[in-house]
């Protein structure tokens, strides 16, 4: 059996021509650009917490580093650089190589190298800490949101969670929804070209890991103000559950419910000036990304997000998003 050394060289030891000094000694040696700031965050993802215990390992590694590069793209900012520590519960390494595999083909997608990182013995927990770059003044942030700028979402949020749950076998949900549904949970795409597209537009944005009503409140509340919800401009699930004889109005409920409040989507929500509408057309239609206008901000308590029916009609929500303490 390989030590951890051993281990490490062998699946984790790649080249990082933008590094001064990469894995092998007590810290990575980083160069950034000239004139430009770090854009820092940390995620950790627990075994039977964050994903379920028989994840495909290659799967697995793609979204460890995906989740990372999510909290890069909220800001604006240019993924360069990534450690990874890792407590594993055996020196598995069938399932290390196809983790490692995963983590790698995420790391070429976005552009980013591993630059050190640690391992120890212990229950499944992987924790990656990812750097990139923003010119000064230009990140995208949480507390920029005014009253009367419209709210944004991209991609299809509530997919993830139906996938968690097709997986829990709480739900079966109908062909073609299973594959799409455990793709968007297990395999996140991290909106990165959206994030720097949206500099200089998004007045505030965040990533949604949390669900959405929930991180929308975390813009609202550094913002100073609340936001509305209109369900009618949310994207549509509707062919999720069906028509006429076959309508199924259970898997409907659970899908809005999913889609509002169930997390792990890594989509970004942002806010935006109504002039800057055609701007953020433009935009989806160049990444071919759906951006759905969803609701505006509103003067109200801070932190308060209200979701309205067609009639205009407040609709309570009692579970709005994760909450790990709660």
């Amino acid at each position: 059996m390989a030590g951890e050394f051993a281990l490490i060289d062998r699946y984790f030891a790649r080249p990082t021509p933008s590094a001064v000094l990469g894995p092998g000694d007590d810290c990575a040696l980083l160069q950034p650009t000239p004139g430009m700031q770090l854009a820092v965050t940390t995620d950790m993802l627990v075994a039977g917490i964050h994903f379920l215990p028989g994840t495909d390992p290659k799967n697995l590694g793609w979204k460890t580093l995906a989740v990372n590069l999510s909290d890069l793209a909220a800001m604006g900012a240019r993924p360069r650089w990534v450690t990874l520590a890792g407590a594993l519960p055996a020196a598995d390494e069938t399932w290390i190589a196809a983790f490692a595999e995963g983590l790698f083909a995420c790391a070429a997608e976005y552009g980013v190298e591993v630059v050190g990182g640690d391992t120890t013995r212990g229950p499944l927990n992987l924790c990656v800490t990812a750097l990139g770059e923003v010119e000064p003044g230009r990140a995208l942030r949480r507390d920029g949101a005014r009253v009367g700028e419209q709210i944004w979402v991209s991609g299809r949020p509530g997919l993830a969670a139906l996938g968690l749950a097709q997986l829990q076998g709480k739900i079966e949900l109908p062909a073609p929804w299973p594959k799409l549904c455990i793709a968007a949970l297990e395999k996140p795409r991290p909106r990165v070209a959206l994030g720097q597209a949206l500099v200089g537009l998004a007045s505030a944005t965040i990533d949604v890991s949390d669900g959405l009503l929930a991180d929308l409140g975390h813009i609202a509340e550094r913002s100073g103000c609340a936001a509305a919800v209109r369900l009618v401009q949310l994207p549509h699930l509707r062919d999720l559950a069906g028509s006429g004889e076959g309508y199924d109005a259970g898997l409907r409920k659970l899908a809005l419910e999913c889609q509002l409040a169930g997390g792990d989507d890594y989509e970004l929500c942002f806010t935006a000036p109504g002039t800057h509408s055609l701007a953020i057309a433009r935009i989806a239609a160049r990444l071919e990304l759906p951006l759905w206008c969803i609701g505006e901000m509103v003067a109200g308590p801070a932190g308060a997000v209200t979701v309205f029916d067609p009639d205009g009609q407040p609709v309570e929500f009692t579970f709005k998003g994760f909450d790990h303490f709660a």
